[in-house]
C-alpha cells in the first residue's frame, strides 16, 4: 500500500478531493470514497458490537472479520490491487454454516431487536448491505474483482444470523413480527 500517514491534518482535502492509495486524488463524493467510508462505518460498528459481552468464540470471528474489512477498505482504496484473500470468504462460509446449524428454522420474519447486542449485529448488517450496494455500484462503472462484493454479502448474511445467535445468549429468542395478516389468518384458521 502507498505511504502510510504520519500527518492526519494535511489540509490536502480541503479542495472535495481525497487520495486514494496509489496517490490519484478523486472527488470525495465519487463512488470509491462512498464505498471506502461504508467499510469504515461497518468495521467501526462491528467495533462497538466487540464493546458488549459476547461468547468468545464470536468475538474472535469479529475481530478476524474486522482485519478482513481493513483489507477490503485497502483494496477499494487502490484500484486494481488485492488484499482480500480467499480464505476471508471460506470464513465467512464455514461460520455461516456453524451458526445456521445450531438455530431453528425461521418461521415469521423476525424485527431487529433483542439484546443489545444482537441489535448492534442487525445495525451492523444494514451497514454491510448498504456497503455491499456501494461496491456494486462502483463495479458498474470500473473493472473490480467480485470478492469484495461477495465478501460483504456473506458478511451480511453472516450478521443476521450471529444476531440469532447473540439473542439466544442465556436462553433469550428472537423478536418477531406480528402481521396483522398472519394474525388474521390464524383468527381464521381457528
Amino acid at each position: 500500500m502507498g505511504n502510510r500517514l504520519t500527518q492526519i491534518a494535511t489540509r490536502t482535502g480541503d479542495d472535495g478531493t481525497t487520495g486514494l492509495g496509489d496517490n490519484t486524488r478523486v472527488s470525495k463524493n465519487s463512488g470509491r470514497p462512498h464505498a471506502m467510508g461504508d467499510v469504515d462505518e461497518l468495521n467501526s460498528h462491528i467495533g462497538l458490537l466487540l464493546c458488549e459481552p459476547l461468547p468468545q468464540d464470536v468475538r474472535e470471528l469479529l475481530v478476524d472479520v474486522q482485519h478482513q474489512l481493513f483489507n477490503l477498505g485497502g483494496e477499494l482504496s487502490i484500484p486494481g490491487f488485492e488484499l482480500l484473500k480467499d480464505e476471508g470468504l471460506l470464513q465467512l462460509d464455514n461460520a455461516l454454516a456453524h451458526y445456521n446449524a445450531q438455530l431453528p428454522r425461521l418461521q415469521e420474519f423476525i424485527l431487529p431487536a433483542g439484546t443489545r447486542a444482537a441489535a448492534q449485529a442487525h445495525v451492523c448488517r444494514t451497514v454491510a448491505r448498504r456497503a455491499e450496494r456501494m461496491v456494486v455500484a462502483l463495479e458498474q462503472s470500473e473493472a473490480m474483482r467480485p470478492a469484495p462484493r461477495q465478501y460483504l454479502n456473506r458478511l451480511s448474511d453472516l450478521l443476521f444470523v450471529l444476531a440469532r445467535v447473540l439473542n439466544r445468549v442465556d436462553g433469550g429468542d428472537d423478536v418477531y413480527w406480528k402481521s396483522e395478516r398472519l394474525a388474521a389468518q390464524a383468527g381464521d384458521a381457528s
